[in-house]
Parts: structure tokens; C-alpha cells; sequence
């Protein structure tokens, strides 16, 4: 047995645990152990508390986002109501206006009817008048003839005017 590697790598095996026991070589591994584990769970904790603070802003966002583009929903709607009104004024103006348009052009063709009326009746008076001047004064002679003339062109123009 004392002959055997074996026995010799064990004795040695034992003898080195128990300088380590002795220095305390077990109780500074365990220590820096026990470090190295509150590290690790203190970045751990610290890798949740931040996990948890993205997650409240990325939800925060998103509540802004949902406003925002409910802001915009109403504002698109509100624009195009604007427009829609607006669009519908602006047809009332436009009907107004060519209405307006419509009655003084007919007002105008009215009032160039009832003068181009009476120029033709001017026309025609006066028309009338030579007509009955010339056969007055051919078949009627004298003074009496141009009393009579003067009197029916008289008569003529205020019945025609």
C-alpha cells in the first residue's frame, strides 16, 4: 500500500486540504464566493429594476401615441367638417351671387326692351307724322291744310309718346 501512487497522491491530497485549512484558504474562497453571488444578484436586481422602468416608459409612450393619434383622428375630422362647411358657403355665395347676376342682366335686357319699344314707336310716330303730312298736304290746300296738319301732328306724337 505504501508502494502504490495512488496512496501517496492521496496522503498528499489530505495534507494539502488541511493547509488550506490551516491559512484559511476555504473560508476566502467561500467569502469571495459569497461576493462574487451578492454581485451577481445586486446586477440581477438592478437588471429588473431597469427591465421594469423600460417597461412603464414604453407603456407611458405607447398612452402617447394612442392620445396622439386620437388628436390627429380629431383634428383630421374636424378639418375636413371645416371644409365641407366652408365648401357649402362658398356654393350659397356662388348661387347668391349668379342669382344677383341673373336678375340685374334681366333687369338691363328689360330696361334695353322698354327703350328699343320706344324707339320704335318714336320711329313709327314719327313715320306716321311724314306719312300723314305728305297726304295732307297733297290732297288738303291752304290754310286750312296747315291748321289741320298742325293739329294732327300734334295729336299723332302725344298719342304715340
Amino acid at each position: 500500500m505504501f508502494f502504490d501512487p495512488e496512496t501517496w497522491v492521496a496522503v498528499a491530497f489530505v495534507l494539502l486540504m488541511v493547509v488550506f485549512g490551516y491559512l484559511g484558504v476555504f473560508k476566502s474562497a467561500m467569502t469571495a464566493l459569497d461576493h462574487r453571488a451578492a454581485r451577481i444578484k445586486a446586477e440581477l436586481d438592478d437588471a429588473t429594476r431597469l427591465k421594469e422602468e423600460a417597461a412603464k416608459v414604453l407603456a407611458g409612450y405607447k398612452a402617447r401615441s394612442a392620445t396622439a393619434e386620437r388628436e390627429a383622428a380629431d383634428i383630421i375630422a374636424n378639418a375636413k367638417s371645416e371644409a365641407e362647411r366652408i365648401a357649402t358657403e362658398a356654393k350659397a355665395k356662388v348661387e347668391d351671387f349668379v342669382a344677383r347676376r341673373t336678375k340685374t342682366a334681366e333687369g338691363k335686357i328689360a330696361l334695353a326692351e322698354a327703350q328699343a319699344v320706344a324707339d320704335v314707336r318714336a320711329a313709327a310716330a314719327e313715320a306716321a307724322v311724314q306719312a300723314a303730312s305728305t297726304i295732307l298736304s297733297q290732297s288738303v290746300k291752304g290754310q286750312v291744310a296747315d291748321d289741320l296738319l298742325a293739329k294732327g301732328i300734334s295729336e299723332v306724337r302725344q298719342k304715340l309718346n
